[in-house]
């Protein structure tokens, strides 16, 4: 019965996270919502005993994107985007969301499901195959990273001039 309303409370977070983001008009509520969102990700993470994932989600996704969605807001000018006004794209954006919506639908209907047996992987297997086999990809990815937030510092510097 505990992990009934476990599943239910992470999906509530999910979900009411999720509805945030999309209709909230104060953009560091929105960037709340996402936080709240990838913790009840992680939840669900948890209940299907992918408890390094679950850690994985809320540092890296829960954690460091969101602050980075902050900081972002804190280097530009908040007037700018205090509060998201254009609503123009709005009656496009509902109908590209049920057009993928009934795409999703229909292919989860359509499609059969097979169970299969969960497999023993271990974090230290994880973290062997990260940094000997996926190395190269794994930095690769990181550099990239690096670049976008330097990217984004400077685009922000440019635009400001010095009090």
């Amino acid at each position: 019965m505990s992990e009934l309303i476990f599943f239910y409370v992470a999906n509530i977070l999910t979900l009411g996270g999720a509805i945030t983001v999309v209709i909230a008009k104060n953009i560091v509520y929105a960037a709340l919502g996402l936080f709240v969102s990838l913790i009840g990700v992680a939840g669900l993470f948890l209940m299907g005993l992918a408890q390094f994932l679950a850690l994985a989600q809320i540092l890296v996704y829960g954690g460091a994107i969101v602050i980075v969605i902050l900081f972002a807001l804190m280097l530009t000018k908040i007037e700018d985007f205090r509060e998201l006004r254009d609503q123009t794209h709005r009656p496009i954006a509902i109908l590209a969301s049920v057009f993928i919506f009934v795409l999703l639908a229909a292919s989860i209907l359509l499609t059969e499901i097979r169970t299969t047996q969960p497999s023993e992987i271990s974090i230290e297997k994880i973290g062997e195959m990260l940094f000997n086999q996926w190395a190269i990809p794994f930095e690769v990815a990181s550099i990239i990273l690096l670049i976008a937030l330097i990217g984004a510092i400077v685009m922000v510097r440019v635009g400001q001039t010095d009090d």
